[in-house]
Formats: structure tokens, C-alpha cells, sequence
């Protein structure tokens, strides 16, 4: 499975920076999405939209008022799912989504992959 991490960070306390890190360790393959280019654990940032084939998750890292930018770009890579982490709910995405068929869920990715809930 490929995850996309959209918002991510090369500082450590940041949760998508332990995201990668977790989703790594659990064996996912992950590409990333960051404002600067920048690497974790061997995963470089892409600061542009590429279009990945094949993506079966986008863990959102960004706040509703970035994520506006995102609409079409996460709608054009035709995920099963995409996972609003907390800070990050956004009801006008969540019904776009729904308009494509693409699952969403309101949850941490942290938990979830420490839950064998991913």
C-alpha cells in the first residue's frame, strides 16, 4: 500500500514527521508532500504535485484554510481513502470526497497504525 503524507516535516516532533516514520516501520511505502524539500528516514519531500499512481491513503498533515489548494490534486490521484488527522477537519473537503466515492476518516494515523487499525 502507498501512502501519501501531505504537510510533512523534517523536525521530530512533528506528528507527520513520526507518521512517516511509523508508516515506514509498518512496512508502507510513503511519498511525501511538504512546503520545503526536505527528507525523513530516507523519504524526500516532493514540493510539487506529482502525479503518483496508485495511492491507497493521503494522511492530511495541513489546516483546512491550506488544504482549498489540495481539492482537485487529492481528488486526481483517486485514493480509497483520506485520513483528516486532528487539527485538520474539513467538512467542505469531506463532501467533496463523498462526491467521489473516496472514503474518509476523522482519526491520527499514529493510533490507527499502533491499533493495526491502518
Amino acid at each position: 500500500m502507498k501512502t501519501l503524507v501531505i504537510g510533512v516535516s523534517e523536525k521530530p516532533a512533528r506528528y507527520a514527521y513520526k507518521a512517516v516514520v511509523s508508516l515506514l516501520k509498518h512496512g508502507h511505502e510513503v511519498v511525501a508532500l511538504a512546503k520545503m524539500s526536505g527528507e525523513v528516514k530516507g523519504v524526500e519531500f516532493e514540493t510539487k504535485h506529482i502525479e503518483y499512481k496508485n495511492i491507497d491513503t493521503i494522511t492530511l498533515y495541513i489546516n483546512p484554510q491550506i488544504q482549498l489548494a489540495y481539492y482537485d490534486y487529492v481528488v486526481s490521484l483517486h485514493p480509497r481513502r483520506v485520513i483528516f488527522n486532528p487539527g485538520t477537519e474539513n467538512s467542505e473537503f469531506m463532501d467533496l470526497l463523498k462526491q467521489y466515492d473516496i472514503e474518509f476518516v476523522i482519526a491520527c494515523t499514529l493510533v490507527m497504525l499502533s491499533t493495526n487499525q491502518f
